[in-house]
């Protein structure tokens, strides 16, 4: 059985240690970053190919209320992943899938997509999460830290989390420990939700409607799965598209 990630976000704070333990964790160089102007503190402003997690901040007024929910966004590694079967249509096994974890990887590979081939992948994701290196062509997202979890260790994120957010395991475990974290946050929280357990191994607790945390966590209501044929052969037919459009 696959690995799973649980993200409790009743618990988060926003300190971000966990986008740190992960930029450390891959070596990936700094950003520049900038304020946005409206007084959050997330930074940068999405992710990129040099953070793979990004933890957004979301405000909005409740009645007279302002209510501030973080979320540490971060690839889903879906248990059926659209973007390993769209990214085979033109070059196969350049996104790979652990069988004994369930990581879904991007490896170098990658490489080897044109621009309008990672738009097509990107467009395949729920959750808006690839991202690619304009110099280098390489496709980069979290990779579940599995070189870290095939030695028995945890996802670097998971090792830095202070509060308990972050918590990783067997699949079976975390969806137990899910429900019953469910149970306990809906006492204060009424309208709390799991985020597509079955669909993902990056379970999302959220203790709000998805709306009201940033854009693609409205994903959580619509079920990931593979593409039915219809939308693979859309897929499919997109590069033949663009061509026939370049020599109209």
């Amino acid at each position: 059985m696959p690995k799973s990630f649980l993200i409790d976000t009743s618990r988060c704070t926003a300190c971000r240690g966990c986008q740190v333990a992960c930029k450390e964790w891959n070596e990936l160089p700094a950003n520049k970053t900038t304020q946005s102007g409206w007084g959050s503190h997330q930074n940068p402003q999405d992710l990129n190919p040099f953070n793979y997690k990004l933890v957004r901040f979301s405000e909005h007024l409740d009645g007279e209320v302002i209510r501030w929910n973080f979320f540490p966004d971060q690839c889903r590694h879906c248990v059926s992943p659209p973007c390993k079967q769209v990214g085979d249509m033109t070059v196969e096994n350049a996104i790979v899938q652990d069988k004994k974890t369930g990581a879904v990887i991007f490896t170098d590979k990658t490489r080897k997509y044109s621009a309008s081939d990672f738009e097509d992948i990107r467009d395949a994701c729920p959750y808006n999460i690839p991202r690619r290196n304009a110099e280098t062509g390489l496709i980069s997202k979290c990779t579940m830290c599995n070189e870290r979890v095939l030695k028995g260790m945890l996802p670097a994120c998971v090792k830095a989390c202070p509060t308990g957010t972050m918590n990783f395991g067997e699949r079976a475990d975390m969806l137990k420990l899910a429900e019953e974290r469910l149970a306990t946050v809906k006492q204060s929280f009424p309208q709390a939700m799991l985020a597509d357990p079955e669909d993902v191994n990056v379970i999302f607790l959220l203790i709000d409607e998805p709306k009201n945390y940033h854009d693609y966590a409205v994903a959580a209501l619509t079920p990931v799965r593979p593409l039915d044929r219809k939308e693979f052969l859309a897929a499919l037919g997109r590069p033949f598209k663009r061509i026939a459009d370049r020599l109209a």
